[in-house]
Formats: structure tokens, sequence, C-alpha cells
């Protein structure tokens, strides 16, 4: 099927097509800050850059937009008109794998997001990331909670002696 739009219009179409801070990523983005939690986006030293970082208990958070990551790919592939995004596709499917197994070799815990699951309750999404980074903080504060204290940020700061309190050196 031939595109009903000029090469220069498509061209302007995907152009717009936001790859970051979406208006969904920062939907969630405010729920999560609005709990507590801080986080770092976009995060370069990290495969797939994950769209949410939390650093201090390992876990990274993937917003995934359902046509560019293949929600349920095979139940609408045929619709596709060319073997490009078909190939694209099931290449970015591909690197989704192999990011979530390279990040959890790395010992983190990957949350995948779908953009249907946003539209449809983002309370839900929002819950079930803080729930879970909060259950980490937990466990990690545990077996630390003498030595360190949690910030704000979640981030452990080692304690200070009375002197440091004080203000003297």
């Amino acid at each position: 099927m031939a595109d009903f739009m000029s090469r220069e219009a498509r061209s302007r179409v995907m152009a717009s097509i936001r790859s970051t801070n979406t208006k969904l990523e920062r939907l969630l983005a405010t729920m999560i800050h609005k709990a507590g939690l801080r986080y770092r986006k976009y995060a370069k030293d990290l495969p797939g850059k994950p769209d949410f970082v939390f650093r201090s208990v390992k876990v990274a958070v993937f917003v995934n937009g359902d046509f560019w990551h293949g929600w349920q790919l095979p139940k609408w592939e045929h619709k596709l008109s060319s073997k490009y995004w078909k190939g694209k596709i099931r290449g970015n499917r591909a690197r989704d794998r192999r990011n979530h197994a390279a990040l959890r070799r790395m010992g983190w815990k990957v949350i995948r997001i779908w953009e249907h699951q946003l539209k449809r309750n983002p309370e839900a999404a929002a819950i079930n990331i803080i729930r879970i980074v909060k259950r980490r903080m937990k466990s990690l504060g545990s077996s630390t909670k003498s030595a360190s204290r949690r910030t704000r940020s979640g981030v452990f700061r080692a304690r200070r002696g009375r002197s440091d309190r004080s203000g003297s050196v």
C-alpha cells in the first residue's frame, strides 16, 4: 500500500514524534515525584538508557510505546505495509530483550510500563513503581540502618559524628 502523504509531509510527521520526555512520561514523573521518590532520567551509562533510574536501589523503568516496541506484535504484524517496519519493530523488541537481560545480570530490577497501561490507569502504573522502589529501599535499609541514614532522595549517606552536628571540626 502506497503512503498517502508526500515524502516531506511524512518526514515532518515522523520528526514530530518524541522519543524522550513524552506526555505520558511527564505524567508518570509527576506522580512518582509527588510520592517523594527521586530519580534520574535517561541514564546513558546503563543498557537501553532507562526512562527513570533509581540508582540507590537499582531499579530501572522503561516507558514503552505500543507501536515502537511492538506490544503484541504477532497480532498486528500482518498490517504493516513494508518489510522495513517489520524489521524495525522486531529489531526494537530484540534490543529491548538484550537490554533487559544485561540490566538483570548487573543486579537491576527492570520495570516495563506500556503506553496502553499508562493511558488506561496511570495511577496503577505509578503505584507499582513506588511499591517496588520502596520495597527495595526497605530491604537495603534494614542491612545498613545503623551505619547510614536515608535522605529524601533515597540515597544513603554515612551518619556524622556528634562533633560534625555541632559545627565544630
